[in-house]
């Protein structure tokens, strides 16, 4: 089959897009878990420098003449380099569409896909913006997660489709899943969620025991106040961390806890019904590639857990989840693609 010109590029950025989405939603997590979201309390660039050199400097200076006047200057390098990748992706998805508009007489070229993605980057842009001038707002901070994973998603959606993927011979009983796949889907979407909005609230610490929390904590739920997602009430310049009273952080890691619970049983469901019932490699390998990433994920969060949050290990489980989430998505794709026959 030939592939043109437009393609081929397409499909290189696409790759590299994939790589540096990856890296941004690593680093981003960095940031956040190193407490240094506001390492750069300003937008774009770091205490007015855009160069990170630059803006260490500054800080140093500053906190030489009034000790303690800024935050560490360590902290501004995360956050710059954060932006630093985060700008080279959305250099490159501009890139993506344009070719694709270029190649627009093509009839298999996707042109919605790449067009969505620009305007998602520049929604994520503004959404970095807010997260650092509205001192790292939970809702804002939330989104701003979530906008990263549906941003390499959508991206990997988009690989998918320039590669052809998958292409495959045999025909397999696996279709008739296609409920439990999106249940498992959408259990993972809101486990992110729920994620996010557990470390955008300082709450990740609060329950130190398994399986659920310290005995008594259905004494300490506190619904309404952990699911207000505006309007908090403090008397703080920023949310650095957190502004919620304990009962609410509880609630939310609680919560955390359950949909936990509720992935490993739809997505283990799903691996056990599909190694149960495929007819073809293809879909059992598939499916051993999901239930090793559930247990990886489950393994990274009980280690959350276990070991007080370290920081390679909660960026780690942030990564997992992503992975997961982006397998289910590609398997609910391979799902609806008509399998080809084998020729007589």
């Amino acid at each position: 089959m030939h592939i043109n010109a437009f393609v081929k590029f397409q499909r290189t950025f696409v790759i590299i897009a994939l790589l540096l989405a990856g890296s941004v939603i690593m680093l981003g997590a960095w940031t956040r878990l190193s407490d240094a979201g506001l390492g750069c309390p300003d937008w774009p660039g770091c205490y007015g420098h855009l160069d990170v050199r630059n803006a260490i400097e500054h800080v140093n200076d500053v906190n030489l003449d009034a000790p303690g006047a800024l935050r560490e200057a360590h902290k501004t390098v995360p956050e710059m380099v954060h932006r630093y990748f985060a700008s080279t992706l959305g250099l490159f998805i501009v890139g993506i569409a344009i070719l694709a508009w270029l190649n627009r007489r093509d009839p298999k070229q996707p042109l919605g896909l790449p067009t969505v993605l620009v305007g998602l980057v520049i929604f994520q842009g503004i959404l970095g913006m807010w997260t650092v001038t509205l001192g790292l707002q939970p809702t804002i901070v939330m989104l701003h997660l979530l906008g990263g994973f549906a941003t390499f998603t959508l991206l990997a959606w988009l690989a998918a489709r320039l590669f052809h993927w998958p292409e495959f011979l045999n025909d397999c009983d696996v279709r008739n899943l296609r409920g439990l796949t999106y249940a498992a889907i959408a259990a993972v979407a809101l486990q992110i969620a729920i994620g996010g909005w557990t470390t955008a609230n300082y709450a990740a610490v609060t329950c130190t025991e398994l399986p659920i929390c310290e005995t008594g904590w259905t004494d300490h739920l506190d619904f309404s106040e952990a699911l207000t997602f505006w309007g908090h009430e403090h008397d703080r310049p920023d949310y650095e961390f957190g502004v919620l009273e304990n009962d609410a952080r509880t609630t939310i890691h609680v919560m955390h806890r359950f949909g936990a619970m509720l992935v490993f049983l739809l997505v283990g469901l799903l691996v056990i019904k599909v190694l149960a019932r495929a007819r073809c490699h293809f879909y059992s390998k598939f499916a051993a590639v999901i239930g090793a990433l559930l247990l990886a994920q489950i393994g990274l969060g009980i280690s959350n857990v276990v070991f007080v949050v370290p920081l390679p290990v909660a960026v780690a489980h942030n990564f997992g989840g992503l992975l997961l989430l982006v397998s289910l998505v590609l398997f609910a794709r391979a799902i609806h693609t008509k399998a080809e026959q084998k020729p007589s």
